[in-house]
């Protein structure tokens, strides 16, 4: 099994990306393949709402001068995602917005690519705005149909220098606890292969309040 972990900041080792080699280190403990994609760093394009990729259906954004194309192929094959993000301005980064808008309009009109794989998020933020940014990545797996593991608290943790997060020792059982579960959520799903149904895909019902 192999969970793929996105760090949306555009510090490379920064606090969110020290957040995510905890979960990944529990996940690790537990024979769980583990690979980061440095999202933030890249010059990711905004989804330019032209609505080609539903009518193409070729698992790909017509955007084609960044790695989004690439990194949705990553995911596709991957048992779970785990998103990660700075706080700014008390939202996600504009890179990794920009990232799970296209990546995630990709999977949903190609068949939900992402559709009963595990995933989780989290974010780290200096002091306010960490639920939010939570609470927005959440949006993208509630949506998705994935299965989220849950931690003690919610996944947010506290630090503003390179590593200060591992000062929030609250914070580090929040990542730590959340990697445990992220992994036992895993190995359910893995044994239930081939032994439980999963339910059907249901059409997508789509309404407005416009009369």
């Amino acid at each position: 099994m192999k969970v793929v972990a996105i760090n949306g900041s555009p510090r490379k080792e920064g606090n969110t990306y020290h957040a995510l080699k905890i979960v990944c280190e529990q996940l690790e403990a537990k024979g769980i393949e583990t690979e980061i994609i440095q999202v933030g760093i890249k010059n990711v394009k905004a989804c330019t709402a032209c609505g080609m990729c539903a009518k193409n259906r070729d698992e790909k954004c017509v955007i084609k001068n960044d790695p989004v194309n690439d990194w949705i192929q990553v995911l596709k094959q991957a048992d779970g995602i785990l998103l990660g993000s700075p706080v700014h301005y008390a939202a996600l980064g504009a890179g990794m917005k920009s990232f799970l808008d296209r990546v995630f309009y990709v999977s949903g009109v190609n068949g939900n690519l992402f559709r009963h794989k595990v995933g989780a998020s989290l974010a780290a933020v200096r002091r306010s705005g960490g639920l939010p940014t939570f609470n927005e990545m959440n949006n993208y797996l509630n949506y998705t149909e994935m299965m989220i593991p849950t931690s003690n608290y919610w996944n947010v943790i506290h630090g503003t220098s390179p590593g200060e997060v591992h000062q929030d020792e609250e914070g580090i059982q929040i990542m730590r606890v959340l990697g445990k579960n992220m992994a036992y959520l895993l190995q359910l799903m893995e044994y239930g292969k081939g032994k439980i149904e999963a339910p059907p895909v249901e059409k997508k019902t789509f309404t407005n309040f416009i009369r």
